[in-house]
């Protein structure tokens, strides 16, 4: 048996939930390591990570180094005498961090790897229509989400469900993965599967204004996946122009509705109480959304005090 002494690399509220459970299951932590403070908001005061949040709740030590490499963070890291490490959303380690402990440094990433290796796996897996996902735990190696698999868990996707819903979902799995993947390095019998390489597999690519972007000339299946794989986080936005005046708009729910119609794709049909886009095949109906300078709403919220002319487009 190996007696687990372990350092924890994590920053957001997923993280959080993946280092509770290895707390609450009575593991020794030696330190959590976790982003610098940052400055948010209009007094632009410093802001605690989630993982900073929970470990000074939890009087666990924390590192924050900006600088992974810097030789005072390396034998700091070294002095905790650490021999496994645990990372979950947080960064590119170099070489020297990953292969400092004995038992190595071990990732859970949220999807079923080789596929969605990247930045934004349970957002991409909603946009592109998946209709199921899961956890992987893996040794970290020198390239991105690349290293030895050791477990995954396997999840069907709902057909409405958003980013956030499955975001939650596998928080509460990829924990479980992490103390099934924890026991096994305890007991010295890890077994890993390299991963296959192929030119086919689909990559979770960093979400940017351009790729949060609704394009209305796509069909309307593919918009609605856009909606909820970006709901409600960082949000899919589009323009709203009307009476020469054009608002940035957020989308947070939508719908579609297959039909054929002669209208072009972007023009809007609003009621008193309903908000659809015509697209290539049917509509798509607006559920909630923002506008700028006012809070997230319902539609028929939002219609109580706007009406739109018949020369509504979305852009």
């Amino acid at each position: 048996m190996n007696t687990l002494r372990i350092v924890f690399m994590g920053t957001p509220d997923f993280a959080v939930g993946i280092l509770d459970t290895i707390y609450q299951n009575n593991y020794e932590i030696a330190a959590v390591i976790t982003a610098p403070d940052k400055p948010a908001g209009r007094g632009q005061k410093l802001k605690y990570s989630a993982v900073k949040e929970y470990a000074l709740a939890k009087n666990l030590p924390i590192l924050q180094p900006t600088n992974l490499k810097d030789p005072s963070f390396l034998s700091e890291l070294k002095s905790l005498n650490a021999n496994l490490q645990i990372v979950v959303a947080f960064r590119m380690l170099p070489e020297a961090v990953w292969k400092m402990p004995s038992l190595g440094t071990f990732n859970l990433h949220a999807s079923l790897l080789p596929e969605y290796r990247g930045a934004a796996p349970i957002n991409w897996a909603i946009i592109n229509g998946e209709t199921k996902t899961g956890v992987t735990t893996f040794f970290i190696d020198d390239k991105i989400d690349t290293g030895a698999m050791i477990l995954s868990s396997e999840t069907e996707i709902e057909p409405n469900e958003t980013a956030g819903e499955l975001h939650d979902r596998l928080m509460h799995l990829g924990s479980d993965t992490v103390i099934r993947t924890l026991q096994q390095i305890e007991k010295g019998d890890v077994t890993t599967t390299i991963q296959a390489e192929s030119s086919d597999i689909k990559t979770a690519y960093k979400l940017n204004k351009e790729n949060c972007k609704v394009d209305w000339s796509k069909k309307g299946e593919e918009i609605h996946n856009l909606v909820r794989g970006l709901s409600p986080y960082p949000a899919a936005w589009c323009f709203i122009n009307d009476k020469e005046q054009e608002w940035n708009v957020k989308l947070y729910e939508t719908s579609f509705e297959a039909a054929n119609h002669d209208f072009a794709a972007g023009k809007i049909l609003a009621t008193k109480k309903d908000l659809k886009v015509a697209v290539q095949n049917g509509y798509v109906q607006i559920h909630q959304l923002q506008f700028p300078g006012k809070k997230r709403m319902k539609t028929s919220e939002l219609l109580n005090g706007i009406v739109f002319s018949e020369n509504a487009i979305a852009s």
